[in-house]
């Protein structure tokens, strides 16, 4: 069977100089907002990520990360994470580790979710 999308629609326009008519941008995700115009494309933190992730898959493999279930592993990305911020916050340069703390709040959120815990692995009541 296929799945039957819809259009979501918030009731209001804007208007464009071209005539061309648009849903408004309330209360959606601004992606567009989260690099800064005009910084070069290899200084971007997205970019950085990719490149740690790419970095990842040479010495781990492919979404390896992924494989972790359990809250052990979570403890773990958790510990990683903030050693990384420490780091950054010393002032240590010897590593990304901006970008490391990216992938680690990254696993963290994944984490908890898949596992239905909170941030300190007890379950979640749903």
């Amino acid at each position: 069977m296929t799945k039957k999308f819809e259009t979501k629609d918030s009731g209001k326009r804007v208007s464009f100089k071209s005539g061309m008519n648009r849903d408004i941008q309330d209360n959606k995700p601004r992606f567009d907002l989260i690099l800064p115009k005009g910084q070069k494309y290899e200084d971007t933190l997205l970019y950085r990520w990719a490149m740690l992730m790419e970095r990842g898959v040479k010495k781990y493999g492919e979404r390896n990360w992924e494989k972790a279930n359990s809250v052990e592993e979570l403890d773990r990305a958790k510990a990683s994470t903030f050693r990384h911020f420490m780091q950054i916050m010393t002032g240590e340069e010897d590593e990304d580790h901006f970008s490391a703390v990216c992938f680690g709040l990254n696993m963290i959120i994944y984490l908890m979710n898949k596992l239905n815990v909170d941030i300190n692995g007890r379950k979640r009541i749903t």
